[in-house]
């Protein structure tokens, strides 16, 4: 019985959160367009028939419709002339069309909808840091495992981990990229216990990942302690959070793509409807880091040179301008039909995985 309240759960939250990062991106199109002076037909939330519609003071459509699965900005000439109906044509209004602008505008115009999912990002997270506060994870040790390289060592719970090989300790992810670059190796760890220096030879376990060897050390952190931020502060620090998931989000595909990690860590919508559900039930904090990493993803993604994307539609501009001239209409077509045959299939596999965690295939088999 409780499998509904779940379902329901999850897609209402999944239904926010999608609608949030769609409407910004296309926000940040539609304003664009306005600034380079491209007329604006269709602004739409969602796809298929509109449960709600409306037309401003400049003419453009606003819709809310039925499928909430995306979003699109329709602009005014998007077609080349000689792509177009002569009907389409005859009601163009001239000037305003998208293929007359410089190829300059219209890249602004394309690359304003990542821009603006990377800006969400960095206004959600100062808003975290001057309300709920941003964490610090000291280089603490919460717990340190029985019969591991830290407990053979004599390291104790509650110790503050200084440095190590004489490379400075700030935080808890500084201690494990550290032993995790050297795995069976004796490294001297400088550290603090009940306001005594101390330092200790600890020789390091390992473990194979993906190939290759890691080093273990066998503790947990303590629980990140949260500091509220000035207004300054907290947006400084929110750009920077946002370059940080960014430099984590590229450096986790290309682990993909060069075989260091799985990809069935690759998650589609079905997963991101669950891990949304469950994430908003953790609070709205929760939910807004949530959304703010889903937003730099989305903002990420749509700039992979994919013919169909954003970046592809960037790549064919800055092609166009060394060129002097648009790449021929095959050549365009042919590279959107292969683009849109590596999306499907990537949502094919992301789909595959997200069954599999779900464990559908399990649930076949029994």
């Amino acid at each position: 019985m409780s499998l509904l309240p779940d379902f329901v759960r999850n897609v209402g939250a999944f239904v926010v959160v999608l609608g949030v990062l769609v409407f910004i991106h296309e926000l940040g199109h539609y304003l664009a367009a306005r600034w380079r002076g491209v007329y604006v037909e269709t602004f739409s939330i969602g796809f298929g028939r509109a449960v709600l519609h409306w037309t401003d003071r400049v003419g453009t459509v606003w819709k809310l419709s039925w499928i909430p699965l995306g979003g699109y900005v329709k602009l005014h000439g998007h077609e080349r002339p000689e792509d177009a109906p002569a009907e389409t044509r005859a009601a163009w209004q001239r000037g305003r069309t998208f293929f007359e602008k410089s190829v300059a505008s219209r890249a602004i115009v394309v690359a304003a909808g990542p821009i603006a999912n990377f800006l969400l990002a960095a206004v959600l997270f100062a808003a975290l840091f001057m309300t709920a506060g941003r964490p610090e994870s000291l280089p603490v040790l919460g717990e340190v495992m029985a019969d591991s390289a830290a407990a053979r060592a004599g390291l104790l719970a509650h110790d503050r981990v200084v440095a190590i090989d004489g490379a400075k300790v700030e935080h808890f992810e500084d201690l494990q990229r550290i032993i995790a670059a050297n795995p069976d190796r004796t490294v001297q760890v400088e550290l603090q216990r009940d306001g005594h220096d101390l330092s200790l030879p600890v020789l390091t376990g390992s473990r194979t990942s993906a190939g290759r060897q890691i080093g273990l050390l066998g503790v947990k952190g303590e629980q990140a302690e949260y500091h509220r931020l000035g207004p300054v502060a907290a947006i400084g620090a929110g750009f920077l959070q946002t370059w940080d998931v960014t430099a984590q989000t590229v450096h986790g595909v290309w682990e993909m793509l060069s075989g260091v990690r799985g990809a069935d860590e690759l998650s589609g919508p079905l997963g991101i409807a669950q891990l949304s559900g469950q994430v908003a039930l953790l609070g709205i904090a929760s939910l807004l880091s949530f959304i703010a990493v889903l937003s730099v993803n989305l903002g990420l993604i749509n700039l992979f040179p994919i013919p169909i994307l954003d970046g592809g539609h960037l790549v064919f501009f800055m092609l166009e301008a060394l060129r002097g001239r648009p790449l021929p209409a095959r050549v365009q077509e042919y590279g959107f039909r292969a683009g849109f045959a590596v999306l499907a299939g990537l949502f094919v596999f992301a789909t595959w995985n997200d069954l599999a965690h779900l464990g559908l295939f399990h649930w076949v088999r029994g």
